[in-house]
């Protein structure tokens, strides 16, 4: 699933995804989650605010996005959090991927009803239960033990009837169950694991994450004539996949290095028009849960490129996000640097609604351990540079950077973003 979903400041809203997802504490404490006749207009809401905004279309998703009951999905002390586009923990170290995240994967396979779809998840269910308003079968994989046996007893209760779930390690796919119309991975390996493409069926979809464990990109492939084709889509985080993958990997983790990838702003990619908006737009690579973000070329301070941040609807996220590995017992400080020109804001609804950039720290297990915001940031005639020395929880071994307008209403350039770690 999603990583923690540190999405915006305090309120709920719109996201992007995973330990992005434990993001309540990081996206705001929604109020309590209404009974059975207020859960509805809540689902309504999420879909309206947080999926059919940024750009969702298939009708037959946005229906079972309405119809699947997410509270029932999540522990309840986090059901008031439910319907906020975050990830959230389910424990052992695994989280449930947002709302978006969740409708963004289902419409990218194009789920047709006559479909058997292969899904590999970390233990929510969600992910299955949305695919079995759409699909003839769905063969979930769990892989985290616990949370599969649970994910079992939650699909019985709720009588996802085409759902058929099992514990095991993703890597290995089912191959008893074999060939699939279409696979969706929701966590993260290196590379595509080879029992997946054997057990995809000729002109099959399947949608991974893959890439390093904090650099991550969506791909669909389809299989033509046994061979995989390839589509790049959208960064994301997810959780690794654990088992053979994880142990495969040979790009690992430094938590005593951590930095930002691509702060500059100078690396981009080609977002299409039907994400999110009318045109194709670039978007800045290494940097994920975008929303409201483009680039400009009018002004940056530092190359050719910067970050441009606007949003017009009090409490909207106009945001970027990026992890990094973070070893706290080692490393007691983080010095974060960056050039930011405010043009314009004005506060949102809530208090703290107002940009700028913060650091949220998770511990071993992905739970948020402190938060850190860097400087206050005032309109001005022209460039500031920020350089602040934050402190880092002696607990933390993961951090998301946020960078956004929190909420606020207003006009954004930032550049020359980076974290240089201080030994404790």
């Amino acid at each position: 699933m999603v990583r923690l979903n540190p999405l915006a400041w305090s309120t709920p809203r719109t996201v992007l995804p995973g330990w992005l997802v434990l993001a309540a504490a990081i996206i705001g404490w929604g109020a309590a989650v209404p009974a059975a006749d207020g859960l509805v207009e809540l689902r309504d809401r999420m879909v309206r605010v947080s999926i059919e905004a940024e750009g969702i279309r298939d009708k037959r998703v946005l229906r079972a996005m309405r119809t699947v009951p997410r509270h029932e999905f999540v522990g309840v002390s986090l059901r008031r959090l439910a319907y906020q586009d975050a990830a959230l923990p389910i424990g052992y170290r695994q989280t449930i991927s947002p709302p978006f995240i969740v409708a963004y994967m289902t419409e990218t396979i194009a789920p047709r009803a006559t479909d058997r779809v292969l899904e590999i998840g970390t233990g929510s269910g969600y992910q299955a239960a949305v695919l079995s308003q759409l699909v003839r079968e769905v063969y979930t994989i769990e892989i985290v033990e616990p949370l599969g046996r649970l994910a079992r007893r939650r699909l019985q209760k709720l009588k996802y009837d085409n759902v058929h779930p099992r514990i095991g390690d993703g890597y290995k796919g089912w191959a008893e169950k074999a060939p699939f119309d279409k696979i969706i991975v929701t966590c993260s390996p290196e590379k595509v694991p080879a029992p997946l493409v054997e057990q995809l069926k000729e002109g099959g979809k399947l949608l991974i994450p893959l890439g390093e464990r904090y650099q991550q990109v969506f791909h669909l492939f389809e299989k033509k004539q046994g061979r995989l084709v390839q589509t790049k889509l959208i960064p994301a985080l997810f959780v690794p996949m654990t088992g053979i993958s994880e142990s495969r990997r040979q790009v690992k983790p430094d938590p005593l290095r951590p930095r930002i990838v691509n702060g500059g702003f100078e690396a981009v990619e080609r977002v299409p028009a039907s994400l999110l908006s009318n045109e194709p737009i670039d978007q800045p690579s290494g940097w994920y849960y975008r929303r409201q973000v483009t680039i400009s070329t009018d002004s940056p301070v530092v190359g050719k490129r910067c970050l441009e941040l606007t949003n017009r609807d009090p409490g909207r996220l106009s945001q970027v996000l990026q992890g990094f590995p973070i070893d706290g017992r080692r490393i007691g400080q983080l010095e974060v640097t960056l050039r930011r020109h405010v043009t314009e804001s004005t506060p949102g609804r809530r208090p703290g609604e107002r940009p700028g950039l913060v650091v949220v720290f998770f511990d071993v297990t992905r739970r948020p351990v402190g938060e850190r915001r860097v400087g206050g940031w005032g309109v001005s005639d022209e460039w500031v540079r920020t350089r602040q020395l934050v402190s880092v929880p002696a607990r933390a071994r993961e951090a998301i950077v946020r960078i956004g307008l929190g909420g606020a209403v207003g006009h954004v350039l930032v550049d020359d973003v980076s974290v240089k770690p201080k030994k404790r």
